[in-house]
């Protein structure tokens, strides 16, 4: 009777190498794949945005909502002028569509509070209704650019009266709006850059730190170099972290004070290994 021939130790131990030689070679690949799969969805989402964004300003012959301000509004309405509530009747309060795929865990959830600034990969909220311009239990990952807004023609400057609101863009009426951003990948609900603005120290340094630059908030490495964005015209694509300085976010801002390449390098070397632009 002839006796079932086992795999001997070499053998077995030959077999398990060359599994792991696959899995060294794979999952590298299937990584890709995946973060891949995540930057199609965050675009999808920005997508929708996009088409929010359309729906609210073709109510509104074109305008914004008035963003950052109080002049005129009872602090107990002020949340309806911030994207959040002002498009909420346009996605249907769909917290998901608020979060790029690879940002979705809350700064609540981190330990580090509903502000966000909390890393590339955290969310801003969970809010606890203590800012009067959300509504509690909103969270998110993207921001707005301040700069497009509509507040009342009176009003010289935003609540934090740092920032000119002769800069704004009030409606989609813009020339070069493919150039304007919208709303990006970010550490906060929203964020003023201009072209005086240096970059971050490192990938995800907190927004709020000491001498935090409006930039720091959009620049951060959630898609290999890049975030996503759309802009005014409401087409979205990937837009390179050093090309964040060559982006008309206001009226005002000049690309010939903006930081060179060569500038952003210099003072974060993070940046070096990004496209130039």
């Amino acid at each position: 009777m002839r006796r079932a021939r086992a795999f001997t130790l070499v053998e077995l131990l030959v077999v398990i190498a060359i599994i792991a030689l696959l899995m060294s070679i794979l999952m590298p690949a299937l990584a890709r794949v995946r973060n891949q799969a995540k930057n199609i969805l965050c675009q999808n989402n920005l997508k929708q945005w996009g088409m929010c964004f359309s729906m609210y300003t073709s109510e509104w012959d074109g305008y914004f909502m008035p963003g950052w301000c109080t002049d005129g509004y009872p602090s107990n309405e002020l949340f309806k002028f911030y994207w959040m509530e002002a498009l909420r009747a346009c996605y249907g309060d769909d917290g998901d569509m608020r979060c790029c795929p690879t940002a979705t865990k809350p700064g609540t959830e981190l330990g580090g509070g509903q502000y966000g600034g909390n890393g590339t990969f955290s969310a801003w909220g969970v809010f606890s209704g203590g800012w009067s311009y959300a509504v509690a239990g909103d969270y998110g990952s993207y921001g707005w650019n301040g700069w497009c807004a509509n507040p009342p023609p009176a009003t010289p400057h935003d609540l934090g009266q740092q920032h000119p609101t002769a800069w704004n863009w009030r409606n989609t009426n813009a020339r070069g709006a493919a150039h304007v951003p919208l709303m990006l990948d970010e550490q906060w609900v929203d964020g003023w850059p201009h072209h005086t603005d240096e970059p971050p120290e490192y990938d995800g340094k907190p927004w709020g730190s000491a001498g935090y630059q409006h930039s720091a908030r959009f620049c951060i490495n959630r898609h290999n170099g890049n975030v996503n964005g759309v802009f005014l015209d409401f087409s979205v694509r990937s837009i390179g972290l050093k090309e964040l300085w060559r982006l008309k976010w206001n009226r005002m801002f000049d690309f010939n004070q903006a930081p060179t390449n060569e500038y952003l390098d210099a003072q974060a070397p993070w940046l070096r290994y990004f496209k130039d632009y």
